[in-house]
Order: structure tokens, then sequence, then C-alpha cells
């Protein structure tokens, strides 16, 4: 008889302790897989994007395009997981030739998640530091103008 007392003295804080972890744990590997989902659907967003910019940029630098303005109505989603993004970008100097780096950055309201993506542009290329994105906008646009010396001015329109 002392002997199922021990067992059920083992067992019993164990079951307790079973009762309490699996709950918590179930909960954290859900909240880790719905973060990474998350991520990789920002993440495919903000490549969908780069991709825009890139083909505006490329469409905008061959010499038979005389100056001009383009706008290019941004096919992306409003909400992703029922969240609103911003989105915004910074050109930097590439270090080995004189082409530029655009970094376009969509970060979550009301969360830490965010992704980036680099496109790489030529040397007259420009970006309006002032330009941010919304998702929510109605008229969430990609605006580029080439201007008389060549240079590519670009920048986010549609801020509400």
């Amino acid at each position: 008889m002392p002997q199922i007392t021990i067992e059920y003295m083992i067992m019993i804080p164990m079951l307790i302790l079973q009762i309490f972890l699996f709950p918590l744990t179930a909960g954290w590997i859900m909240n880790t897989w719905v973060d990474s989902r998350q991520t990789l659907a920002l993440q495919e967003t903000v490549s969908h994007l780069g991709s825009a910019v890139h083909q505006v940029y490329s469409a905008l630098s061959h010499e038979s395009i005389s100056a001009g303005k383009v706008t290019n109505r941004l096919e992306i989603p409003p909400f992703i997981e029922g969240y609103v993004y911003n989105g915004s970008a910074a050109m930097r100097d590439a270090a080995l030739n004189a082409s530029k780096i655009l970094d376009i950055t969509l970060t979550f309201r009301g969360s830490q998640i965010s992704s980036s993506t680099s496109v790489t542009l030529g040397q007259n290329a420009s970006w309006n530091a002032d330009s941010e994105f919304v998702s929510t906008s109605t008229h969430a646009s990609l605006i580029a103008e080439k201007l008389q010396n060549g240079t590519i001015l670009m920048y986010f329109e549609g801020v509400d």
C-alpha cells in the first residue's frame, strides 16, 4: 500500500504541471506560427512593391522616353491579416558601382512585424524621402517623373 501512495505523490504534481504546460506551449507555438505567416505575407507584398518600382524605373530609363510623369496604381491588398501597414523607402549609394539602391520597408501598424526589400536602380534615380505609403489609401500609387536632365524622381502618393 505505501508504494501506491508514493506513486500518486509523484504522478499528481506531474499531471498538474501538464495541465498548465500544454496550453502554454500550444499558445506559444501558435503565436510563433501566426507571426511567421504574417511576416511571409508582408514579405510577398514588399517584394511586389519592389518589383513595381524596378519596372517603372526600367521603363522610364530608356533613352527613347522623354521627360514626363507616370502614375502606377499599386495593386496590393489594403489589409494583411486584418492589419493596416505603412511603407517607407530610403535611397543609398551602392558601394561598388555608380548605381543606387532603394530600400523599401513595410511595417504593420500596432505590431513589431516588418519586412524589407532592396531594389537596385541606376545612377539617375532619385527618391523623395518625405514620401510615405499607407495601405488603406484609396489613391495608393507610385509616381515616377523623368526630368529634362534624365533624372527619374520617384515617390509614393495617396497617403490618407
